[in-house]
């Protein structure tokens, strides 16, 4: 095997294609949008709740997880339509697979806020 020798530039340029990679996920994912939109909801619930340092890492994990699982779920849907770009039967089980996995990453992200959020509202509006 071949060794490759440490190069700044090449770090450098390692992260222009990941954050090339986000702005694509951005620019044609419109799941990726509305899971930001609900990310900044709970960040400021965050803050108006004064969750605590634990309830924010938990948070802040599961919206982590929720927004990789989707580009995870973009990369696979691009990696399929490029291997099959003509309708095959296991390439759709495979997508929706994978779109599975974002939904029920999200299910478990909506259960932690509400273990999280719900009892803190109710005691806002018990007073």
């Amino acid at each position: 095997m071949k060794e490759h020798k440490f190069s700044a530039k090449k770090r450098i340029l390692s992260f222009k294609y990941a954050f090339n990679g986000i702005a694509y996920i951005y620019k044609t994912q419109h799941n990726a949008w509305i899971h930001t939109v609900f990310m900044f909801v709970a960040l400021t619930l965050n803050i108006i709740l004064k969750i605590n340092s634990t309830e924010w890492v938990a948070i802040l994990i599961v919206m982590s997880m929720v927004l990789v699982s989707e580009i995870f779920n973009t990369a696979i849907e691009l990696i399929i339509d490029f291997i099959s770009p003509e309708y095959n039967k296991i390439a759709g089980i495979v997508k929706d697979v994978a779109a599975g996995a974002v939904l029920l990453t999200v299910f478990f992200a909506v259960a932690v806020g509400g273990i999280i959020y719900l009892p803190k509202i109710i005691s806002l509006l018990n007073f």
